[in-house]
């Protein structure tokens, strides 16, 4: 009851003053962004469940699902303010990976104890990489302010994947058309979107934030290529073969079309 009655306090303390039109607070500290801020915007739906569970008395209540970015196509999001009205905007989100699988089989070679078991290794690779750039707009002079603007986002991605096999090929194994890489096509792609939204600070320096971005991607993915291995009778042969086909595509991107709500942190 008593963190129900503080948080109520202090939202009604928050909307007095933002109808007072006061910029500043009691301390002298300047409640708005301004030129030449840095800032950085984070997912607030956590602590806006927090918020609300204080009213309707849930159990454990906690801010979970940790600190995370407000759109999770995007890794990192920021803005640096180049006047008071205007910003310039960045995203992105570079991910990799490597993963390795290890099976036991059955060995081939006739020499071999009954019973040894040798290695099958499978080795996963994959790289993404996203970037966006923006020029955003910013309408007010008081704690609500609207942004809208336009930005532009390029996207590569890539995989591939290793065959290592603890039996050999030979006259003992004769195998063919054993996979020993496959590569997945690569990825490219150009967007462009626009964005509309508002911002309510809330604290010095720190806001609320609502957004909504209208976004077309396009992209192009290129052949996969598999390399396999053959007993011949006397050796291994190897042949590379490009498979699939090349995809282009256009259309509505969900990864930037979709609505955010955010915390933001000024800082120069």
């Amino acid at each position: 009851m008593k963190k129900t009655v503080l948080f109520a306090a202090a939202l009604l303390s928050s909307a007095a003053i933002a109808q007072t039109g006061e910029i500043t607070s009691a301390k002298g500290e300047n409640w708005l962004s301004q030129d030449g801020d840095w800032g950085l915007t984070f997912d607030a739906n956590p602590l806006l469940n927090y918020g609300g569970n204080l009213f309707n008395g849930t159990a454990g209540n906690n801010i979970g699902g940790g600190l995370t970015w407000a759109n999770p196509w995007f890794a990192i999001q920021g803005k640096k303010l180049t006047a008071a009205n205007k910003a310039l905007r960045a995203k992105v989100r570079i991910g990799f990976g490597n993963q390795k699988d290890t099976d036991l089989v059955p060995s081939t070679d006739p020499n071999a104890a009954a019973g040894t078991l040798v290695d099958d290794v499978t080795k996963n690779s994959q790289f993404n990489l996203v970037l966006g750039v923006g020029m955003e707009n910013r309408v007010g002079s008081t704690r609500v302010v609207g942004v809208y603007g336009a930005e532009a986002y390029l996207a590569f991605g890539s995989s591939n994947t290793k065959y290592e096999y603890g039996n050999a090929a030979s006259a003992d194994n004769p195998v063919s058309g054993r996979v020993t890489e496959s590569k997945g096509g690569s990825t490219f792609g150009f967007g462009v979107g626009a964005f509309v939204g508002v911002e309510w600070f809330c604290a010095p320096k720190v806001s609320l934030s609502g957004e909504y971005t209208w976004g077309l991607m396009l992209s192009s993915t290129g052949h996969t290529s598999n390399t396999s291995e053959t007993w011949d009778g006397t050796s291994v042969v190897t042949t590379t073969v490009d498979g699939g086909t090349k995809e282009f595509d256009f259309g509505i991107d969900t990864g930037v079309t979709g609505g955010s709500v955010g915390i933001n942190f000024y800082f120069q």
